[in-house]
C-alpha cells in the first residue's frame, strides 16, 4: 500500500507518535524511560527544536515538536535512532525498535496546541495508571513545577503566558484547563495507514480527517490546503474500493483533479 505524503505545518509544530514495532513493549523498565528523556533533550540541544510536550508510555511515546535546525523526520529519526541502539545494546537484541513510519498530525492553532498536550499529559489516566501529575515520565510536571520547567524547557514559559502573564496564576490555570474533557480527536494507537476503510467508515473517516486539519470540504479546493487535500486523496484511493468519481464526490473536488493526484508519485 503507498504511503501518503505528510502535511507540513505552516506554524511548525506538530503531535508525534512512535510506537514499539509490533506494537511490542520498548520501554521495559525506568532506566528505559529516563535513558528517552536524556535523549530527547540530548536531540533538541543540538538540534533547536522546541519540545511543548512528551509522555512516555510501555509501547509508545507521544511527543509535541516545533521544526527546528532539521526537518520534522531527521529530528525525530535522530531520537528513535538513538534510543534503539541503547536499547538493543541493553536488551542483547538485533532489528526494529520503533515502527517504521512514525505518526504525527500539524498543530495550527493555539487552542488545538493546548488541547494536544493535554491529551499527551492525560496518557496515563487514560492508561489508568496514575494522574497526570504523578506520571514521572511526562513533561506535566514542568508545566507544575514552572521554576524548574522553564529552565529545563524555556518553551513551556509561552504555553503557560497563554493562561496568564503571572506565571504562577498561569500553572494553576494550566492544571485546571488540564482536568478539563476534551472533544477533539487526536492520533492514537489505532493507524490509518494499517487499516483497510469500510463503505460504512468513508464519511466518519473524512470527516475525521478534516477536523484534525481544522478545515471544511470546501477548504480543501484552496491553494494553501493543497498537501492536505492531496493526502486524504491518496489514502482513499489505497485504503477504499471507491471510484474516482465517487472520491470526488465524497470530498466535494472534481473527478480530473482526483485522477490528477491519484498518480502523483508518493514520497
Amino acid at each position: 500500500m503507498p504511503r501518503y505524503p505528510r502535511a507540513d505545518s505552516k506554524t511548525g509544530i506538530y503531535h508525534v507518535m512512535l510506537r514499539g514495532n509490533e506494537r511490542k513493549n520498548i520501554f521495559i523498565d525506568e532506566e528505559d524511560k529516563d535513558r528517552f528523556v536524556e535523549t530527547m533533550l540530548e536531540k533538541k540541544r543540538d538540534g533547536g527544536f522546541s519540545l511543548y510536550a512528551y509522555c512516555i508510555m510501555d509501547n509508545h511515546v507521544h511527543m509535541v515538536i516545533k521544526d527546528g535546525n532539521d526537518s520534522l523526520e531527521r529530528t525525530v529519526k535522530r531520537i528513535g535512532v538513538s534510543y534503539a541502539y541503547y536499547y538493543n545494546k541493553k536488551h542483547k537484541r538485533v532489528g526494529h525498535v520503533f515502527q517504521d513510519r512514525f505518526r504525527s498530525e500539524c498543530i495550527e492553532y493555539n487552542e488545538y496546541l493546548l488541547s494536544v498536550i493535554r491529551y499527551v499529559h492525560n496518557n496515563p489516566q487514560k492508561a489508568g495508571i496514575c494522574n497526570p501529575d504523578e506520571y514521572k515520565w511526562s513533561s506535566c510536571k514542568f508545566y507544575l513545577n514552572h521554576a524548574k520547567g522553564c529552565l529545563v524547557f524555556p518553551e513551556i514559559k509561552e504555553i503557560l503566558e497563554m493562561f496568564s502573564l503571572n506565571i504562577k496564576r498561569a500553572a494553576i490555570l494550566f492544571w485546571e484547563y488540564s482536568r478539563q474533557e476534551s472533544q477533539n480527536n487526536f492520533i492514537d494507537m489505532e493507524e490509518y495507514e494499517e487499516c483497510e476503510i469500510g463503505e460504512e467508515e468513508i464519511r466518519p473517516f473524512i470527516n475525521c480527517y478534516l477536523q484534525e486539519n481544522k478545515l471544511r470540504r470546501d477548504d480543501l479546493k484552496k491553494r494553501q490546503n493543497r498537501t492536505v487535500m492531496t493526502c486524504l486523496i491518496k489514502m482513499l484511493a489505497a485504503k477504499t474500493n471507491l471510484s474516482l468519481r465517487r472520491i470526488a464526490d465524497e470530498i466535494s473536488v472534481s473527478r480530473e483533479l482526483v485522477r490528477r493526484v491519484s498518480k502523483e508519485p508518493s514520497p
